[in-house]
């Protein structure tokens, strides 16, 4: 973070810029894969960091919010002006759009109000160029008083220059103060009053720069207001010169301080664009993104079109890393599979002398964390898919598209996007900063229905369940499983905002407006960095979390031991069995081998009935046999509170421990498959309800803290299990109804 200066050597780099800016592929491209993800600290939203290094200086990134002010209208906006404000970094880059650099250059403006040494990139050059404009990048340097930088960041145009600028005013050896922004005599001559008064106060003008705090305070902020009040023992003096010098510039005006602030910035940004700025020739009618959007943005062509891709990538995802046999001759899931069964294989010399040893490795590590690892092909695919749609621009589009639907279920177009990146699309998402997301909401009641019903999304994690039993029950219809249980979520998630507007969270809903970027070709190297970022954190979560949950629930499975001896005695009878045949009795011989697979199986079974979890699970089954649940899916649904990757690790584990010739290991799905307790009945009921019950506890936690309520919290966790368990009762009974099998 930069919360404060470093003293290792290593320079701090901030990036700043608007939604849409191509911040993120400059951020990318500066630090490639030197990159890690976190929290700001004290606040829940993501953190990108990464290592630059250019001109010998080395430097730590931070990708900030992408925000169109640092006026504070919002989480992302407060961090962004905090971490630039109070963190003090030796450098802030600032990515503006060049195709639309009027707009973006409001936030440089307020950047260039506090101070700190700061960089321009001209980004999507290339995209201002086709829109006929040339932008003077060296007169724009005089201008401003900072350097700038031609950019093009999904082609990696300017990125050495671009880094080796930053590096040089990092270390001092290029200046990179910013020109006075001026108001017009009248505010300008309050601003200088104020000024002189904050400079006199030591502590806050070593903080903050004096001027910054003048126009911030004439401009009503209350953060910055809260600051001057308690680091100022006597703040009165500073009240009454604020209060005289606002009523000054709105008497003259007649309009409020903060408005013509305000126009004063837009006017500085205008002026620049008018000295910098020149057509190369006329602008065209019709540009290729207001073409697409005809189709893409229409009120009927575009939920088509928004169907078609779902189901296009769901098509994609399995043909690409499940069913095509590859050059190797299976494909990646099949030689993810066959590598934890070898894996199996190698342990297995452990039973006869390290039992214990042998299960916990067996059945708590590479069946609890192989039943997970194995949909990492697809995963991975998944995310790649995703991340094209990210990088095009058609994200902001699905918004766009659904605002007026949603409207109707008390959900808005901001609301859009925290469900995207909460599996929205079809997968891979996660809920944890789909909650986080709601920050951007304005009004509280917009992001209370939001962060509750967002979980309702097909997650990252979610997704393997589907994975696992569609492959077992549903061979061949994978594209269109998926894609019914796509649409389940958002109808579900409609009918839960719904009622909750309707009942629980009464009130008026904000107006949506955003920005509509244009369309971008992504570059392979943005997207696979995209993809594989995510997809670690998948696997990071599987050899942590995912590991340590499925060693306790091994524990759980294995503890208390069962008597051995009623069994131990009928392989004995078995074995004298087996003396007293000829060798020749070839038959009688197997007859003897599959004797002592039943006995084991069910010394097995019997084990893991006595354990604590098969006790749990078996005291259930008066429940949830209403909706076709066994003992064994108990076990992995309480598991599942945790994280609902534990499901996969958890049958795994629970399947496992019945398992008698480590040669014949299969797949968690061919052992479902041919479980005969199991149907495609049993297996829809119990996606219906992987797909509503509980949200994971990270989930939980973080509605806590967004919400302000563990009210709230607790209210996601009971009511959504209580709706899952009944829509999967339903779906199991009718079924049974309409004989399609128990």
């Amino acid at each position: 973070m930069l919360a404060a200066p470093t003293t290792t050597g290593v320079k701090r780099l901030a990036i700043a810029g608007n939604p849409n800016c191509g911040k993120s592929t400059i951020f990318n491209a500066l630090t490639g894969a030197h990159q890690s993800v976190s929290n700001y600290p004290g606040v829940t939203v993501e953190c990108k960091e990464g290592r630059v290094r250019a001109a010998g200086v080395p430097l730590r990134a931070v990708d900030l919010p992408g925000t169109y002010s640092l006026t504070p209208y919002a989480a992302d906006e407060l961090i962004a002006r905090r971490l630039i404000v109070d963190g003090r970094p030796e450098v802030v880059l600032d990515v503006l759009d060049a195709a639309n650099l009027e707009r973006h250059l409001y936030l440089t403006v307020q950047l260039m109000e506090t101070r700190v040494p700061l960089v321009l990139a001209l980004n999507m050059m290339d995209v201002a160029e086709r829109r006929g404009l040339a932008v003077d990048a060296q007169k724009m340097s005089a201008l401003m008083g900072v350097p700038v930088v031609p950019t093009v960041g999904n082609r990696g145009k300017g990125r050495v220059a671009l880094a080796a600028v930053c590096a040089r005013v990092a270390d001092g050896s290029a200046t990179a103060v910013p020109c006075e922004v001026t108001y017009g005599h009248e505010v300008d001559e309050q601003v200088a009053a104020l000024e002189r008064l904050l400079s006199g106060y030591g502590e806050l003008a070593a903080r903050y720069h004096p001027r910054w705090l003048a126009v911030k305070l004439l401009e009503r902020d209350v953060e910055v207001g809260e600051r001057v009040e308690r680091l100022v023992p006597d703040p009165l003096p500073i009240r009454e010169a604020v209060d005289r010098a606002i009523r000054s510039i709105e008497q003259h005006f007649n309009e409020s301080a903060e408005v013509i602030i305000a126009e004063r910035r837009y006017g500085f940004a205008a002026a620049i664009v008018r000295e910098c700025v020149r057509p190369t020739r006329g602008p065209d009618r019709r540009t290729t993104t207001a073409r697409i959007d005809d189709v893409v943005c229409h009120r009927l062509l575009g939920p088509v079109f928004l169907a078609a891709v779902v189901y296009a990538l769901f098509v994609a995802v399995f043909k690409l890393a499940d069913e095509w046999t590859w050059v190797l001759g299976r494909s990646p899931t099949g030689w993810l599979e066959w590598f934890f069964a070898q894996a199996t294989l190698a342990v297995s010399g452990l039973e006869a002398r390290l039992p214990l040893l042998h299960s916990v490795l067996a059945d708590g590590v590479i069946a609890g964390v192989g039943g997970v690892m194995s949909f990492v092909p697809l995963i991975f695919v998944m995310f790649v898919f995703v991340a094209i749609l990210e990088d095009t621009g058609y994200v902001a589009r699905v918004a766009f598209l659904l605002d007026r639907a949603l409207r109707a279920f008390g959900l808005q177009g901001k609301s859009v996007l925290a469900m995207i990146v909460a599996g929205g699309l079809g997968g891979g998402g996660c809920a944890v900063p789909a909650v986080m997301a709601t920050r951007t909401l304005r009004e509280e009641k917009d992001r209370l229905v939001t962060m509750l019903v967002a979980p309702l999304m097909n997650c990252g994690a979610k997704l393997p369940v589907y994975l696992m039993l569609i492959a077992a029950f549903f061979a061949g219809r994978q594209a269109e499983m998926l894609f019914a249980l796509w649409g389940l979520s958002w109808v579900l998630a409609l009918i839960a905002a719904l009622l909750l507007r309707k009942f629980l969270v009464r009130g008026e809903q904000s107006p949506f407006v955003m920005e509509l970027p244009p369309y971008h070709v992504p570059t392979v190297r943005g997207v696979l960095l995209h993809a594989w970022g995510r997809t670690w954190s998948y696997i990071r979560n599987a050899g942590t979390t995912i590991l340590a949950i499925s060693i306790l629930l091994w524990a759980a499975m294995y503890f208390p031991r069962a008597d051995a001896a009623p069994y131990q005695a009928r392989l004995a009878a078995v074995g004298r069995e087996q003396a007293a045949l000829p060798q020749t009795e070839a038959a009688a011989g197997q007859e003897i081998t599959a004797k002592r697979a039943a006995i084991a199986n069910e010394q097995a079974e019997a084990q893991l009935r006595q354990s604590m979890a098969g006790r749990l699970g078996s005291a259930l089954v008066p429940l949830s046999r209403w909706a076709g649940f066994q003992w064994r899916d108990n076990i992995a649904l309480v598991g599942g509170f945790a994280a609902k990757e534990v499901i996969i690790s958890t049958l795994g584990v629970a399947y496992s421990m019945g398992d008698v010739d480590p040669r014949q290991a299969d797949s968690l799905s061919a052992k479902l498959a041919a479980d005969p307790g199991w149907s495609r009945l049993r297996a829809a009921a119990f996606m219906v309800f992987v797909m509503v019950y509980a949200p994971c506890m990270t989930t939980v936690a973080m509605i806590r803290r967004e919400s302000g309520s563990w009210k709230w919290a607790l209210f996601s966790t009971v009511h959504h299990t209580a709706f899952g368990f009944l829509l999967a009762v339903v779906v199991f009974q009718a079924g049974r109804l309409l004989g399609l099998g128990a």
